[in-house]
């Protein structure tokens, strides 16, 4: 069964594990700085099978009028059972007062993209990237 929690640095290399497996090797360069960035992070949610991490959803901003979602991501062997929908309708509903609430994600990936259309929030394109924002 999947339990969600916060967390903060404690599970750093199953973080870094799920951003290989994805192939989010930009993380990867930098263990303090990707540290660093979880440790100053607004909002982190996780999706855990006992203690295993197998998902996550982190946000950035101030949470009163600025939310980025920066990340939302489940290890493969985990995905299409509901968990990324389960971890980003958490930060929808927490921070449903935040004014400008936005995620960031390559235009070329239709399941992102189906899924952030599907909770109604609306495009910006521009170059290889595609920003949605709520209204």
């Amino acid at each position: 069964m999947i339990a969600y929690r916060n967390f903060q640095t404690e599970y750093m290399e199953q973080v870094k594990e799920i951003f290989r497996e994805q192939e989010w090797n930009a993380y990867l360069r930098d263990d303090e700085k990707l540290t660093r960035a979880f440790s100053r992070s607004l909002f982190l949610l996780g999706a855990f099978e006992g203690e295993k991490l197998v998902g996550f959803v982190r946000t950035v901003g101030d949470g009163e009028h600025i939310l980025l979602v920066q990340d939302l991501i489940v290890r493969r062997a985990y995905q299409r059972q509901g968990i990324g929908k389960k971890l980003f309708r958490s930060v929808w509903d927490t921070f449903r007062a935040v004014r400008m609430f936005h995620v960031v994600t390559d235009m070329y990936d239709e399941a992102d993209n189906r899924f952030y259309a599907s909770f109604g929030m609306k495009k910006i394109e521009e170059g290889q990237m595609v920003s949605y924002y709520r209204v």
